[in-house]
């Protein structure tokens, strides 16, 4: 997904074994992913998407950077009751959950995994009785 604030913004899915990187966008102060030969494009990310960054990540502090101390993540959306707030967020192997507009910018990661398409349910209608005419014998 692409968090709210990116939705004025160009974007498409993340591909497996694409390289992205932690990106600011024109127009918008939400910070998101995109390819690196095409910075300009939001590259969306669905929940369950694993990715491995080239490096211990590093997040924006109030004064300094903070260092997670993780390089794999998985994406999810957090307060999604809330409308108004951002919701990409990457959950880390080690516990920690960090806002994908929290990261600074020019990290590189990689797309290990998408998560598997939902099955399209085959819903057939059902079938009706064969109806069976008895004749009455007299």
């Amino acid at each position: 997904m692409c968090d709210y604030s990116l939705h004025a913004v160009a974007s498409r899915p993340a591909q497996v074994a694409e390289t992205l990187v932690s990106s600011k966008f024109q127009a918008t102060t939400t910070r998101g992913f995109a390819s690196p030969n095409d910075p300009q494009v939001a590259v969306c990310l669905r929940p369950g998407t694993e990715i491995a960054f080239e490096t211990n990540v590093q997040k924006s502090g109030l004064l300094f950077r903070k260092d997670i101390g993780d390089r794999l993540a998985r994406f999810r959306q957090i307060d999604l009751d809330q409308p108004m707030h951002h919701h990409d967020a990457l959950e880390f192997s080690n516990g920690t959950i960090v806002l994908v507009t929290d990261l600074i910018p020019g990290q590189k990661a990689t797309v290990l995994q998408l998560p598997a398409n939902p099955l399209e349910q085959n819903v057939s209608k059902p079938q009706s009785a064969a109806r069976h005419s008895f004749a009455q014998h007299t």
